[in-house]
């Protein structure tokens, strides 16, 4: 139950006469209202009279104490709308004898009050307006409609507002607040407003709405177990919404801890029959040699070894920390629109994506431009299929898919192709990067526009496991993150 649910619950009870007993020596709600007498007028103002139906049994729609009564509103209140002198903005004023003009931005978000206004208005634009005084009530009556609210000043009110004047007579103004207050009130306004776009609650049939009304004295101490009952919503609402925020936090919170597991070592057990990662890294640097002897790939300077501030966890022995330019090789497209095409040189117009076709774990490819490519930018400016790809800059750097397609494509210069030298489990790296980028562990530079370089990615320390396990932690994960997705 949310708070408003139980809030709701508690004035149901309130006017259904189940919150408090009744009590014989407090009288009737009909010895009330035969001492009740009402004026045609709000401030000396006439108000012309609605035309108000009798109460069918249809419209007791529960059960009320027999020493309560049904009342339409219009009965027992004067209910008037308000108006406004045109143009509004030449009776503005800011002179000292200015009436107060009140206004829905004078009000506070979930107040019972109003109490001041920005805006007053000439004393001769009250005739042409509505004159209400403290101690009256306010409906908006439009919009966001039936909302009450309390005056605590006297002033005018325009016609989105309707006033509900000479409530003392019959009823207590905390229980006549609680009461319009209630959803009972709320879903009465609903089936009366009209409009298609713009709900409109008119003065007749707030008049005419059905209320149950007990004796003075049984509203007064219903009003006191409300007060009494209001701290502890007030600290339901808090812990509610502290559950709410944990609840709507949890399936990312899980996935994350299940992805930190992952990358530490912590979700599948290690098998010494599967090697080790000395073992694996010593096959891709053997791998990486006889490319680099066939002359695939360039020779490059040795990277530095990892120390161990660069080392934000501790792993299993069986693997260890290795920089990405060791495991993969890795470079950026070509810029778009750049080395338009020469006659000097051969190629053709090509396909080619951008970082805005690049998403986390996809691509989409409804729209992919085109650019020319000359023979000499095609090895290192294509993606093949088993390409792991991520953008390069702006505020989705990191961003990462494994290029799954039997098709080839080209690709920009703000994403970086990383292919690995021997093989591993993409995936398992797919992972480490979201878990990287949602840690802020990536190190991009810059802040309104934050780039991953070459260099940095290059010499980014990731950790290494056995290739079996990267596939063993790969399975496991495929089982448990749709559990996270299923918590949403």
């Amino acid at each position: 139950m949310t708070p408003q649910e139980l809030k709701n619950s508690i004035l149901q009870l309130a006017i259904q006469g189940k919150l408090v007993e009744q009590r014989p020596e407090e009288g009737t709600a009909g010895e009330l209202l035969t001492q009740t007498t009402l004026d045609d007028s709000v401030a000396d103002y006439r108000v012309k009279q609605k035309i108000i139906t009798e109460i069918s049994d249809n419209d007791k729609v529960f059960e009320i104490p027999e020493s309560w009564t049904w009342v339409k509103l219009g009965k027992v209140c004067i209910i008037a709308r308000g108006g406004s002198p045109r143009p509004i903005k030449e009776y503005i004023t800011t002179a000292d004898d200015g009436v107060n003009w009140i206004k829905i931005g004078d009000t506070e978000k979930n107040g019972k009050y109003i109490s001041s206004t920005v805006e007053k208005i000439k004393p001769s634009g009250v005739s042409k307006s509505r004159m209400v005084h403290a101690g009256d009530f306010l409906l908006t009556n439009s919009m966001s409609f039936g909302r009450p609210y309390i005056l605590k000043i006297d002033g005018c009110i325009h016609d989105g507002w309707l006033v509900i004047s000479q409530i003392n007579k019959v009823f207590d103004q905390d229980f006549l607040y609680w009461m319009l207050s209630s959803n009972y009130a709320y879903m009465q306004f609903c089936g009366k407003v009209s409009g298609a776009v713009v709900k409109n609650l008119n003065s007749e049939k707030v008049a005419n709405s059905v209320f149950p009304l007990p004796s003075l004295a049984e509203q007064k101490r219903i009003v006191a177990k409300i007060e009494e009952l209001l701290p502890y919503i007030d600290r339901y609402e808090q812990a509610w919404s502290k559950l709410e925020q944990f609840n709507s936090r949890f399936p990312e919170d899980m996935k994350k801890s299940l992805l930190q597991y992952a990358i530490q070592g912590k979700l599948v057990e290690q098998r010494p029959e599967e090697g080790t990662a000395q073992e694996l890294f010593a096959q891709i640097q053997e791998e990486k040699q006889r490319l680099i002897k066939e002359g695939k790939i360039k020779k490059q300077k040795p990277l530095p070894p990892i120390t161990d501030d660069e080392k934000p966890f501790e792993i299993p022995e069986s693997w260890m920390w290795v920089r990405i330019g060791e495991i993969f090789a890795h470079n950026t497209g070509k810029a778009m629109n750049s080395g338009a095409k020469q006659v000097d040189k051969t190629g053709a117009i090509r396909k080619f994506i951008t970082t805005s076709n690049l998403y986390w774990n996809s691509f989409d490819l409804s729209s992919v431009k085109e650019m020319f490519f000359s023979d000499d930018e095609l090895e290192r400016c294509t993606v093949k299929k088993g390409d792991l790809l991520m953008c390069e800059g702006g505020a989705y750097y990191g961003r990462s898919a494994i290029w799954n397609y039997d098709c080839d494509i080209c690709f920009q210069n703000h994403i970086h192709r990383l292919r690995p030298y021997s093989p591993l489990e993409l995936m398992f790296f797919y992972h480490l990067f979201y878990f990287y980028k949602n840690m802020n562990m990536m190190k991009a530079k810059g802040t309104a526009m934050p780039g991953l370089s070459s260099v940095t990615l290059h010499n980014m320390a990731v950790p290494l496991p056995p290739l079996a396990e990267q596939r063993r932690i790969v399975k496991k994960l495929e089982q448990l993150l749709p559990l996270c997705e299923r918590l949403k």
